[in-house]
C-alpha cells in the first residue's frame, strides 16, 4: 500500500508540472487504480486494491456525463468476526467543474494558451453524482455470540452473499490535462475520491439498521478523442 501511495503522489506531481487545462475534445476514456475501504458493521476496516475503467462525453469542457466500471475489495473485522467482499460495480454519472462558473471565454482553445497554471487547476476541480449497480461476492466468518447478538437486536445474517443492489456514488476530484495540441490537450491525470451509498445494508453479509457505505480513492489517466466543430 505504501508503494501505491508513493506512485499516486509521483503521477500527481508530474501532472501538475505540465498542466495545460481541461479538454476541449468531446470524448474521453480512462483507467486507474486506488484503494477501497468499507464502512460497515464490522468497523475495523482495511484498505484494499481496486481498479476502474470509464468513458465520458463532455457536453462542454466543464460538464460531462459518463459510464464508470469498478472492481475491488472491501473488508473488515471485529468482535471475533471478519468479512471480505470482492465486488463489481458500475454506474452512470455526471460531473460539473468549477470552470463552468468562472466566466471563461467561448473560445476555449485560446483560453488554454493564456491562463495561469493555478487558474487551470482550479477550473478542473469537480463534483459529481450517479446511480448504478453493485454485485457482492461476500465471504465471512462470524463468531457465534456476535451473530446471536445481531439477531437479538433486530438485525439479520444475510443468506444471499452474491446479491446485486442499487448504489449512489458521489465524486469529488480534479482532472489535470497535460501536453499541447492545436485543439487542446489530449491526455490528463485524474485524482478522484468516490463515496458510495448502498441501499440494502448488505456490503458485509450483515443486515442492520444503518446502511453500509464504502470509499474509493484513485488516480488514473485519461485520453481524449476527436475535435469539436
Amino acid at each position: 500500500m505504501k508503494k501505491l501511495l508513493l506512485t499516486l503522489s509521483l503521477f500527481t506531481c508530474l501532472g501538475i508540472g505540465t498542466v495545460s487545462a481541461q479538454f476541449s475534445r468531446p470524448i474521453t476514456v480512462g483507467a486507474g487504480v486506488g484503494a477501497a475501504y468499507g464502512l460497515a458493521d464490522l468497523g475495523n476496516t482495511k484498505l484494499n486494491f481496486a481498479w476502474y475503467g470509464e468513458g465520458d462525453y463532455l457536453i462542454s469542457p466543464f460538464i460531462s456525463v459518463g459510464l464508470h466500471a469498478q472492481k475491488g475489495e472491501v473488508s473488515g473485522n471485529g468482535y471475533g468476526s471478519e468479512y471480505s467482499n470482492k465486488y463489481y460495480a458500475g454506474n452512470v454519472n455526471g460531473k460539473v467543474r468549477l470552470g463552468q462558473f468562472m466566466g471563461l471565454p467561448d473560445n476555449y482553445s485560446n483560453y488554454t494558451l493564456g491562463a495561469s497554471n493555478l487558474e487551470r487547476i482550479v477550473s478542473n476541480i469537480y463534483i459529481g453524482a450517479g446511480a448504478g449497480l453493485m454485485k457482492n461476492r461476500i465471504s465471512r466468518q462470524l463468531e457465534s455470540g456476535y451473530s446471536t447478538g445481531i439477531v437479538a437486536n433486530g438485525g439479520e445474517i444475510a443468506d444471499d452473499l452474491s446479491a446485486i443492489h442499487f448504489i449512489v456514488p458521489l465524486n469529488v476530484g480534479v482532472d489535470i490535462p497535460f501536453g499541447r495540441t492545436l485543439y487542446g490537450p489530449q491526455w490528463a491525470i485524474n485524482v478522484n475520491y468516490q463515496h458510495t451509498l448502498t441501499t440494502n445494508d448488505n456490503l458485509d453479509g450483515i443486515i442492520n439498521k444503518n446502511k453500509d457505505q464504502y470509499g474509493f480513492a484513485s488516480i488514473g489517466v485519461k485520453y481524449a478523442f476527436f475535435n469539436r466543430n
